[in-house]
């Protein structure tokens, strides 16, 4: 049989475990046609790089599809119909790799790294008020008397 790899993109009101519930939903239609779903991976809250029908953050969820085409025109016909998804691509593929996806070994990259102290920072056009000296001798920071300002010596 082909296989598959579809990515449904949900709602961001919905829930993780309605989100799942979408997924059930997929795993039915192709395991009714003889099929199964091979991966199922939870990308999380991710944000849009547009907007999808008002919603700026959506739900991402990867599905690993060995089924025939005509249960992958099945699942797409009701992907297409639910009103939580927003979006969905199916792409036919060789192989489904078990090992995680980018996504997650992406994520799992930066939850490994050090948040602490990451190094001075450089100090940019304008500064980040750490290489800046306290007796600076420029006009502009430099306090002038009263009597220059006012122009008449500072009597009235």
């Amino acid at each position: 049989m082909p296989l598959y790899e579809t990515v449904l993109i949900a709602r961001n009101d919905l829930t993780q475990a309605q989100v799942e519930a979408i997924a059930d939903q997929v795993t039915e239609i192709v395991g009714g046609a003889g099929g199964e779903v091979r991966k199922r991976e939870y990308w999380g809250l991710r944000g849009l790089a547009y907007k999808i029908k008002k919603n700026r953050k959506a739900h991402y969820m990867l599905l690993g599809l060995d089924c025939p085409a005509d249960a992958e025109k099945e699942v797409a016909r009701q992907l297409g119909l639910h009103e939580d998804v927003l979006r969905h691509m199916t792409l036919r593929i060789e192989t489904i790799d078990d090992a995680p996806s980018a996504i997650l070994a992406k994520r799992g990259e930066d939850r490994e790294r050090d948040r602490g102290f990451r190094g001075p920072r450089p100090a940019g056009r304008f500064g980040s008020g750490r290489g800046r000296e306290r007796g600076d001798d420029r006009e502009e920071f430099r306090a002038r008397p009263r009597d220059e300002l006012d122009g008449n010596g500072g009597e009235e």
